[in-house]
């Protein structure tokens, strides 16, 4: 049996082998409250979106700047994230424009780069999906997580010419490997570990959509 903690999410997660009983199994989990209780206190706390804050945008940090008589329409100046309107607004309005933000920049990215490998992409999309940060389906649309407009330009770039690769090969071996790099034109293994070692913070930046 395996206990871990989901630092996305702060959810504990059991694996239990085949053949043994839930009873037991919840029984051998209770008897590892300290570890979870330590395991728990380790992930850093959900980052509200607020006014004062800083948010991460494009791997920079923005303070965001709110004042109730700016306009209530988003805008960035100078590493500021301008808004207005009632306070308690401030973030599902913030995240609301995040996520056509990203998608607008993705969008762009994923065709420029589509060109680049000659092929097509019939939709781009955003969610936030917990498990991964792009997805390329079979009939040519291509999904990301919103949250890679909170990570370097080079990072996101790095994850789009990752899920348009795959419109060629629908497969991670060499051939792919060697069309994402050259369609990145610079090796993506740093992009790769810079998710790895921060992508659960940007998971605990503002609520869920």
């Amino acid at each position: 049996m395996r206990l871990r903690v989901d630092p996305r999410t702060g959810g504990v997660v059991l694996t239990v082998p085949r053949g043994v009983s839930r009873r037991r199994a919840l029984a051998w989990a209770s008897g590892q409250r300290e570890w979870i209780e330590t395991a728990l206190a380790d992930i850093p706390p959900t980052v509200a979106i607020a006014p004062g804050g800083e948010l991460s945008l494009y791997g920079v940090p923005h303070r965001i700047d709110w004042q109730p008589d700016h306009p209530r329409a988003v805008g960035v100046e100078d590493g500021r994230i301008l808004t207005g309107g009632p306070a308690d607004m401030v973030e599902p309005r913030l995240l609301r424009w995040l996520r056509q933000h990203a998608r607008a920049i993705l969008d762009d990215e994923t065709r420029h780069y589509a060109a680049k490998a000659g092929v097509t992409v019939s939709r781009v999309g955003v969610g936030d999906p917990l498990s991964r940060w792009g997805s390329c389906s079979e009939s040519g649309t291509i999904r990301y997580s919103w949250r890679l407009i909170l990570a370097p330009d080079w990072v996101r770039r790095a994850t789009v010419a990752h899920e348009v690769a795959h419109r060629v090969h629908m497969n991670h071996g060499p051939d792919f490997h060697a069309l994402v790099e050259r369609l990145f034109e610079a090796d993506p293994t740093p992009a790769r570990l810079w998710l790895r070692r921060h992508g659960a913070g940007l998971h605990r930046i503002g609520r869920r959509l």
